[in-house]
């Protein structure tokens, strides 16, 4: 037998084994047809893509066992209280909109996240206004303080937040700091992380950046939990960049959500199945979940924002190994759901076709949709505001209103319909965030944050230009070749 007969044997063996693969994996038909030609037009470089872009949830069977033992085996007993009320709840809501309970039995559903009431929710606007105030929380732990952030810097702020966790450390309060290996890549140094350690602050990565079979899959989540009762997420990661907008922008506008009691809890929940999965080290205990008592945190009086104690909230996770497209399949309801007008911010704007379709179609019904998107990115890397050119243009064919914010980066990832229900998170709307990424959205219940979240939207209307569709169409062609190009890399974006 001669080399080019055994070559080709070989391949024919390839394709056959990697055909057979992808095909039982019941893919969308393109999707399943565009891995099967680049299997065969680049038989080493697409299996190595696959390997590191291309798996679903079954790749990572082992994670997600680890992850629903923790969850539903450690973690309910010690939110049995509130697992107890989730029927009664939910019910209880759907006289005031049946929209809700709808909201409320998918997140249910396809992310296991219960609903918590008892909270009180203040919307944070910039770091402006969310760093002092997690600063001042971290000054008043007593106890525990669980941080976890996709991008943590070595800079002048992040000293300062160095100098006030090692302080708690030295005064008994237990500090853990997770992080992303892949965003915090050459900014989280090797002197900070051991003057971490030396002041008694535990800290490690997601998973370990030389796993290249994972380094795809990375861990975007913004958690900030305080003595099991304060909580933050949102879109701010923990850098000076938030504050002064970096080497490449003047101002950086972000979102954040401040939550006090219940919601809190579950935040603290996602940290510690995260810990355990990066670590092997179990801190699930009772202890640790003060804010699961009968009693609703009290309000303060004159405190900015806080709105009665008692606001509806639930804690969305999804990642690649999750069973449903959790935040997806959340914004699409949503979308759907709005019978008045949809607002949407995002930094990235890269659709699959099912959120493309729900937010055509939402325009198409006379549904006034908005659509905030930032003009450009950091760096050099522009591939993924290229690729977001040609679906602004399909959207904006539509009917949707497409804001073009220039004033400076925009990087806030908030939705809100009618006025009545909004998520703060750090999914972006791309197809990375709802397939790729592990990310965390909460959902709000409650029409005056809603409709301050919308203010909010306004007020960014002034730094806003109108995306032109009709004039994007008559660009030139070399451009629209190269946005066009560029949304062939969407799913890895």
């Amino acid at each position: 037998m001669t080399w080019t007969v055994a070559l080709g044997w070989f391949f024919a063996a390839y394709a056959l084994l990697t055909g057979v693969y992808i095909l039982l994996e019941n893919r969308r038909p393109q999707a399943t047809l565009a891995w099967m030609l680049l299997f065969l037009l680049l038989p080493v470089i697409g299996l190595a893509i696959y390997v590191l872009f291309g798996r679903d949830r079954k790749a990572f069977s082992r994670q997600r066992k680890l992850a629903r033992q923790n969850l539903e085996g450690t973690a309910a007993p010690l939110i049995e209280q509130l697992l107890a009320r989730q029927d009664a709840e939910i019910g209880s809501l759907e006289e005031q909109s049946p929209v809700r309970r709808r909201l409320m039995s998918l997140v249910r559903r396809n992310s296991h996240s219960a609903l918590t009431t008892r909270n009180r929710v203040a919307i944070q606007q910039n770091a402006s206004t969310f760093y002092p105030s997690l600063m001042e929380d971290l000054r008043q732990a007593q106890r525990t303080i669980y941080l976890q952030f996709y991008t943590w810097a070595d800079d002048a702020f992040t000293r300062e937040l160095k100098a006030i966790l090692t302080e708690r450390a030295a005064h008994g309060v237990e500090v853990r700091l997770l992080y992303d290996p892949f965003g915090s890549l050459f900014r989280l140094t090797r002197r900070y992380k051991r003057e971490l350690g030396q002041g008694g602050v535990k800290s490690a990565p997601v998973s370990a950046l030389y796993w290249l079979h994972t380094v795809s899959y990375r861990n975007h989540r913004k958690i900030a939990v305080i003595d099991g009762r304060v909580g933050y997420t949102g879109g701010m990661n923990i850098a000076q960049e938030h504050i002064d907008g970096g080497p490449t922008f003047d101002h950086w506008r972000d979102t954040q959500v401040r939550l006090e009691g219940e919601a809190a809890a579950v935040l603290q929940v996602v940290f510690l199945v995260d810990w355990y999965n990066a670590t092997g080290e179990d801190l699930f205990a009772a202890e640790r979940f003060p804010s699961l008592g009968n009693e609703a945190p009290a309000v303060e009086a004159g405190d900015a924002g806080a709105v009665d104690g008692h606001v509806p909230v639930q804690i969305l996770t999804s990642g690649p190994d999750s069973e449903w497209r959790a935040i997806r399949q959340l914004y699409f309801a949503m979308i759907t759901s709005a019978q008045h007008h949809v607002r949407l911010q995002t930094p990235f704007f890269i659709l699959d076709a099912t959120i493309a379709e729900a937010l055509g179609a939402a325009a198409l019904a006379g549904v006034a949709v908005d659509v905030m998107v930032s003009d450009r990115g950091e760096g050099l890397n522009q591939t993924p505001y290229w690729a977001a050119n040609t679906y602004l243009a399909e959207v904006a064919a539509a009917g949707a209103q497409v804001h073009m914010y220039g004033k400076g980066y925009l990087h806030a990832k908030t939705l809100s319909i009618d006025g009545e229900v909004c998520s703060i998170g750090s999914a972006n709307l791309d197809i990375r965030s709802f397939s790729i990424n592990y990310e965390l959205n909460g959902v709000i219940y409650d029409a005056r944050l809603a409709q301050e979240l919308e203010a909010a939207f306004e007020r960014d209307l002034t730094n806003c230009y109108p995306f032109d569709a009709a004039g994007y169409r008559r660009s030139p062609l070399l451009k629209r070749l190269r946005d066009s190009t560029a949304r062939l890399l969407s799913p890895l974006l």
